[in-house]
């Protein structure tokens, strides 16, 4: 890894391209500690350290660089942006125009893209309204005694020009995602996610070690290094896995020119949903907990809801997330994966699966082999998720603040063998340039 960016460095036209991500790279995290208009800076950093950023609030923050909590211009970070990614993706299967789009190609998918955008902006506004609601009632803090003061002027105008300074910042990482895509090194909306998950590693690793009780905290701190190093080779190992499904094409006689005649084969990730099915869970996991906090009951089913579902270490909150990510993981594959399209695409152009009839049998293999690859793959995002619940208990409060949570370690290491992937690729294309010249 760092031999392939030493090497980028040294090519005149990587280095540029390295140069400008690390430039927007320094803006995004510049934008992210900017205050929002009509925001006291200095009560909102007395709560900060009183704040319990969990559930869905916590994912938010993560996306976000921690910028949330502290109310900044880019506050909604890249969560609307993704958000509004996955809803496109799961309405590509309900709604026939958008499966038709998907299906035109280059400008298909720019449509796609546009609409993206569009619901994006949606969501920020949305988002961004709740946010600043939350922020002025005092319910974003709710264990700090200055958390109602932290907008001071509760004006509508006040509150309008928060939502939309928000929803511009959000606008503005997505401008700044597209650039890095077009003119950097790598998917742009990938490093800024990657950018603000590890921004939040050096902060929740020493929280850890100032919570910790044995030898000042250093024992616990060294622990979680030691586990955050052997489940990035755990993500590593199983992200790299696949089943290499054999393909072979027949030969075509066109005119005197033979055609075909390849093999080749369909490349089945282990994990194939990627984390998606981690964020359903974690966003439908703190639904309970929401419709608690704002309905202001305090009866039975309230009492209930806040026993079993707030705190994360529950036995019922355990099972129920492992039941979520597993079914989540299945759900997902199915609409993201149609073996039905892939079997006709291979009968179209004479591939056929050595020992497999092409067409009919061809899908029920393909849905076969799925099937079976995704169990595993479901079982080991559900245990990833879980390490942050389960692991270091016994160490205080470490298990609140363990960095290396099951999404933001698949993010980390899947954005980050995707861009060595992509810098490795164009090194070999320079060098094969440079050979033929």
């Amino acid at each position: 890894m760092f031999t392939a960016f030493a090497r980028a460095f040294k090519t005149p036209d990587l280095r540029k391209k390295l140069l400008f991500t690390l430039g927007i790279i320094v803006i995004y995290r510049l934008g992210a500690h900017v205050p929002a208009p009509g925001v006291d800076y200095a009560k909102v950093q007395q709560c900060i350290d009183q704040a319990d950023s969990g559930g869905l609030l916590g994912l938010m923050q993560m996306f976000s660089g921690g910028a949330l909590l502290q109310i900044t211009i880019f506050a909604l970070g890249i969560m609307p942006y993704i958000t509004a990614s996955i809803i496109l993706q799961l309405l590509t299967v309900v709604i026939p125009r958008l499966e038709a789009l998907k299906k035109e190609g280059q400008s298909g998918t720019a449509k796609i893209t546009q609409y993206t955008r569009y619901l994006t902006v949606a969501l920020a506004i949305l988002q961004g309204t709740g946010l600043v609601a939350t922020a002025r009632s005092g319910a974003l803090f709710q264990n700090c005694s200055v958390g109602s003061q932290i907008v001071a002027d509760k004006s509508i105008f006040t509150t309008v020009i928060m939502v939309l300074t928000m929803t511009a910042g959000t606008a503005a990482v997505m401008w700044l995602g597209e650039l890095i895509t077009d003119r950097g090194i790598g998917n742009g909306m990938s490093i800024l996610m990657f950018i603000s998950i590890a921004a939040t590693f050096p902060g929740a690793l020493w929280a850890i070690k100032e919570s910790g009780k044995l030898a000042d905290g250093w024992i616990e701190f060294g622990t979680v290094i030691l586990i955050g190093f052997v489940m990035v080779g755990l993500v590593v190992f199983v992200e790299q896995a696949q089943r290499r499904i054999p393909v072979q094409y027949a030969k075509r006689m066109i005119g005197r020119r033979s055609y075909g005649g390849t093999s080749t084969y369909i490349p089945l990730k282990v994990n194939q949903a990627g984390v998606i099915p981690v964020i359903f869970a974690s966003s439908l996991l703190y639904i309970p907990a929401l419709i608690v906090q704002f309905s202001g009951s305090s009866g039975g089913w309230a009492t209930w809801i806040q026993d079993h579902f707030v705190d994360g270490t529950h036995p019922y909150y355990i099972a129920t997330y492992f039941v979520l990510i597993v079914f989540f993981a299945f759900f997902y594959v199915a609409i993201s994966f149609n073996p039905d399209e892939v079997a006709d695409n291979m009968k179209k152009y004479g591939g056929f699966i050595p020992g497999i009839r092409a067409g009919r049998p061809t899908a029920e293999y393909l849905s076969y082999v799925l099937n079976r690859i995704t169990w595993p793959g479901s079982l080991y995002l559900g245990l990833i998720a879980l390490v942050p619940t389960m692991a270091l208990a016994g160490f205080g409060g470490a298990s609140q603040n363990f960095p290396f949570g099951g999404t933001s370690i698949l993010i980390i290491v899947g954005v980050g063998l995707e861009t060595v992937k992509q810098i490795e690729s164009q090194l070999q294309q320079r060098n094969y340039e440079g050979f033929l010249r």
